[in-house]
This record gives C-alpha cells, sequence and structure tokens, in this order.
C-alpha cells in the first residue's frame, strides 16, 4: 500500500483496493483492519449536533442520512455499529460525504425503514434481514433450519461469489444497494420463567408449548417440526404475552433478549443456533449509482471497515448481554452433540418437506447446495460462535 503524502489523508482508490484486497485474502485480524483502515475510535454521540458536525456537512458534496431503530451507543449490547459506520464513510471519502444518523426509531423500524430506502425517502438504514424477504424473496433462505446458523457459515455464505449472484442480484434488481450485512449471533430457545425447572436440551422439552414467533412463514414450520405449538405475536406485545403465558418461549438471540428487556422475563436461554438473526445495512442503488466511480468506492470502503469491526465486536457485545442476564438469574445451555443432532434431524433444512421452499427461494435445489457448500467453505474471516 501507497504511503499518502499527507497522512492525515484517506487512502487513495488504489490503496483501498489493494487493502480490501489484503483484508479479504490473507485472513487480516479485524483489529489490524480497524487501524490500518485509520478508524481508531468513534466519537461521542454528542458530536452529532455539535458545530463540528454542522461544518463536516456544510462542507460535503453529498449528505447520506442512515436510519436505525436503535439508539445511539447501543453497540456496547448490540453490534449495530452505526457511529462506526458514519465515522468510517465520512473518513474513506476525505469528507465528500457526510452521514447524517437518524436512530432510535425516529423514522420508523424494520420493514418500514426497508421501504423508505426502496423509495428513496432516506438514502440508507439498518435493519434485519429478513426485512428484505418482500422485496427479494431469496433472502429468506437464510431461515432454513440448521445450515447457516453459526455465525461463520454466515460470514462465509454472504461473502461468497453464489451469495452475490443469486440472491444479491434480485436484491439490486429491487432497488437495494447492500453496503455490509451484520452477524449478531444466532437465535436461541429461550422461555419464561416458571415453565420448567431446567434448560431446553431437545426438541422433546419444546412439545406442545406456545413458541412466539414473528412473521415468517418458515420460522413458524420450523417450530411446527420441533413439536411445539408456533403462536404469531408483534414484537412489541411479547414482553406481555410471556408474562401473561400466551406464549412460552421465543428465540431472538441473547443479545437481542438482553437489550429489549427479557432478562427478568425468560429463565434458561439455549444456543440451539437454528438459524441466524442477522442485520444489514441498506442503501437506495439509484442514489449510489448516481455518485461519482470514486465517492462510490468510497462509500464501499467504509461499510468494508465497519463489516470487519462488526466481526470483533460480536463476542464482545455476546459477552456483555450474557453477564447482565446472567446477573438477573438466567442460566445458558449449549446442546451436546447428540442432542444438537435431535433438533437437525426433526427440523433441518436437508428434510423433503423444504424442498419446495428452495425451489421457490432461490430456483432449484441444486441451487441451494451450491449455497450450502459456501456456508461451509471458509473464506478467511473468523467471527466467534456462541
Amino acid at each position: 500500500m501507497t504511503t499518502p503524502n499527507n497522512p492525515m489523508e484517506a487512502p487513495s482508490s488504489e490503496d483501498r483496493r489493494n487493502f480490501l484486497k489484503l483484508a479479504s485474502t490473507a485472513g487480516f485480524t479485524v483489529a489490524v483492519a480497524a487501524v490500518g483502515a485509520g478508524t481508531l475510535g468513534v466519537p461521542a454521540a454528542e458530536a452529532q449536533t455539535s458545530a463540528e458536525e454542522a461544518e463536516r456537512e456544510a462542507a460535503a458534496d453529498h449528505v447520506m442520512t442512515i436510519a436505525t431503530a436503535y439508539r445511539l451507543g447501543t453497540t456496547r449490547t448490540f453490534p449495530v455499529m452505526q457511529l462506526h459506520l458514519k465515522e468510517n464513510i465520512q473518513n474513506a471519502s476525505r469528507g465528500k460525504v457526510y452521514v447524517r444518523l437518524v436512530p432510535n426509531g425516529s423514522l420508523g423500524a424494520g420493514a418500514e425503514l426497508a421501504e423508505k430506502v426502496q423509495n428513496g425517502t432516506i438514502q440508507a438504514a439498518q435493519h434485519s434481514m429478513a426485512n428484505f424477504a418482500p422485496f427479494a424473496s431469496a433472502v429468506d433462505i437464510i431461515n432454513l433450519p440448521f445450515w447457516c446458523g453459526d455465525n461463520q457459515k454466515f460470514v462465509n455464505l454472504v461473502t461468497s461469489d453464489i451469495w452475490k449472484s443469486e440472491v444479491d442480484a434480485r436484491v439490486a434488481q429491487s432497488g437495494f444497494k447492500v453496503l455490509l450485512y451484520q452477524p449478531v449471533d444466532p437465535r436461541t430457545v429461550s422461555v419464561r420463567r416458571g415453565l420448567r425447572d431446567g434448560p431446553v436440551k431437545t426438541p422433546e422439552d419444546i412439545r406442545g408449548i406456545k413458541f412466539r414467533v414473528p412473521g415468517s412463514k418458515i420460522l413458524a414450520q420450523t417450530y411446527s417440526l420441533l413439536g411445539a405449538n408456533p403462536t404469531p405475536i408483534a414484537w412489541g406485545e411479547t414482553p406481555s404475552a410471556l408474562r401473561q403465558g400466551v406464549a412460552d418461549a421465543l428465540d431472538p438471540n441473547v443479545m437481542g433478549l438482553n437489550l429489549f428487556g427479557f432478562k427478568d422475563i425468560v429463565s434458561h436461554v439455549t444456543f440451539t443456533r437454528t438459524v441466524p438473526d442477522g442485520g444489514v445495512y441498506s442503501c437506495n442503488a439509484e442514489w449510489f449509482d448516481a455518485l461519482d466511480s470514486d465517492t462510490r468506492e468510497a462509500v464501499e470502503w467504509g461499510a468494508r471497515i465497519t463489516f470487519l469491526q462488526n466481526l470483533s465486536q460480536v463476542p464482545s457485545s455476546r459477552n456483555f448481554a450474557m453477564n447482565e442476564m446472567a446477573a438477573a438469574g438466567v442460566q445458558f445451555y449449549s446442546p451436546t452433540e447428540d442432542e444438537m443432532a435431535q433438533w437437525v434431524e426433526a427440523a433441518g433444512a436437508q428434510r423433503p418437506e423444504w424442498d419446495d421452499v428452495k425451489k421457490d427461494l432461490v430456483g432449484s435445489i441444486d441451487t441451494f447446495e451450491k449455497l450450502r457448500e459456501a456456508a461451509e467453505t471458509d473464506s478467511g474471516l473468523y467471527v466467534h460462535d456462541a
């Protein structure tokens, strides 16, 4: 990598290309990647409203509004990375792009944010991958159970060529540019207090219980195959549903459970790694394509560095969440190899019940098998699993 004449300058286009090539092929650690990018810290949230921020915005050629459903500073317990992404894009573009964060659900959440990105109301947003499904159903393939639930398999998958050609291409046709995917941690099986004395170990332990599910038909079928009674409940109503016994269990990752206040509601969390609970930063494709080539590359560079930083943040956020929940009395359990085999046998993606879903989402069983192979192929990028 060449050294800029001014060490405070952002890397050139050639430098960015060389660094990304090294980062993707040489197994750079995220810590090295962050230092190499010159992103040594994230300013305090108050900087958003400071005079310095106003000067940055006034000096920029482009203003990029990025909305999230999370408050600033959430990354400690949940790897949202919104401040990281802001600084990385601004630094990589040498100030040509100013990122205006709109956090805390001020513009909505989930599918609502995805729709705002698609129609160009905002330039970008953070939301779950599931929120892409109404626009590009192929993304929903990650919700088939027990084939890419591990963080490492998820990262291998979304960085693979087959994912880019079969899934990202469909996303692009719907008007989106993917900035980065976010491993957050796999979904769990978490049961309410008072339901049972010990942890859930096998599918037999959830037979007949009322299992809260989101709107996903795939997840509903998964828990049905596992013997539970899938119970669709809106996210905002879930805490009271568990307290009142309307639902007995739910499946968010441990960071989400802690962030949204379930540490006083659930008693046991089992790391079944059913499916990934991943996020994504999406961008309006028309806005992105209208940027000049160097600015587009700078935005991609900033997103790439944020992706690498996200990989290192996952275990830290998980440990914080688990410590908070353990202090509230929550107990954690990881199934043995034999116990995991029972989960996979009961509902795994290898079952014939899923064949039509594979064809509907990615065109053929053969394409699904290529995606499965990609998930199991080392990407050179390491992320810790629960």
